[in-house]
């Protein structure tokens, strides 16, 4: 019992210390945001790198997501001859949750992974403290570029996704359901209002948020030489998984309460 206690304690102080050394670095983050000097030009360069070249992940995820899900409910809803509304329950599902979630995953395991293994190299390198000698500062320079990057070109990447899956969902119902695709399309238009957009470009930019102060966070911790470097990034990718899903417990909680009022 006491070695259980223990471990227990253990694992309690170091969430009490993560959640204060990301609640930390994100202020810090937002203070550089607001306070000249600026560099838009490194934000740009981020939002290539994060945007641009994540694309590809978040579009088979949501091509795949989007037929696997119009696959199943074609079974499911055949049974109760509620075919009709098949085009409703994908397009709240992927506009609401499974679009901003899926998406935050999957591009969030790539980035912060990329962003903690960039930062950890220069933290083991001694190129952060290279950057302090000089009077600049590292937060400025390193951090809030790249989760105001993150933060802007999620829910931009979740949007496309959500079209992406759409579609090939309606590609599934025509072959499996021989919906039309023209009532389809009239389906979704129906069901969405713009609250459910609101509430997953929400959880979106949230979410990117999430993977640029973990991932920042993780890198500016990372010890031990190439191996601290390795295991730092394998633990940024666990947490921001972590993160997200728990934050989107919360968050979607918070969109209804808002939503309702």
């Amino acid at each position: 019992m006491r070695a259980f206690f223990e471990r227990l304690g253990h694992w309690a102080l170091m969430g009490i210390t993560y959640m204060d050394g990301t609640s930390r670095m994100f202020f810090r983050a937002c203070a550089a945001l607001v306070t000249p000097p600026f560099r838009p030009h490194i934000v740009i360069a981020q939002i290539e790198y994060t945007g641009i070249q994540s694309i590809l992940v978040a579009t088979i995820t949501a091509l795949f997501t989007g037929a696997v899900m119009a696959l199943q409910m074609a079974f499911s809803l055949e049974r109760f001859g509620a075919e009709s509304f098949a085009a409703n329950v994908l397009a709240v599902s992927l506009v609401r949750e499974l679009g901003p979630v899926l998406t935050g995953l999957l591009v969030g395991g790539r980035v912060g992974a990329g962003i903690t293994a960039e930062v950890g190299s220069m933290q083991v390198t001694e190129q952060i403290d290279a950057i302090r000698s000089l009077g600049a500062d590292p937060i400025r320079e390193l951090v809030t570029p790249k989760i105001l990057a993150c933060a802007v070109v999620l829910p931009i990447l979740t949007v496309f996704a959500i079209e992406v899956g759409i579609v090939s969902g309606m590609v599934v119902s025509m072959l499996e359901l021989d919906v039309n695709p023209v009532f389809y399309m009239r389906q979704v238009n129906d069901i969405l209002e713009i609250s459910d957009f609101l509430g997953g470009l929400g959880k979106s930019a949230f979410f990117g948020v999430i993977i640029g102060v973990v991932g920042c966070y993780k890198g500016f911790n990372t010890r031990g030489g190439t191996v601290g470097v390795g295991k730092a990034t394998t633990e940024s990718v666990v947490n921001i998984c972590l993160s997200i899903l728990v934050a989107d417990l919360f968050l979607t909680k918070i969109f209804m309460i808002l939503f309702q009022a």
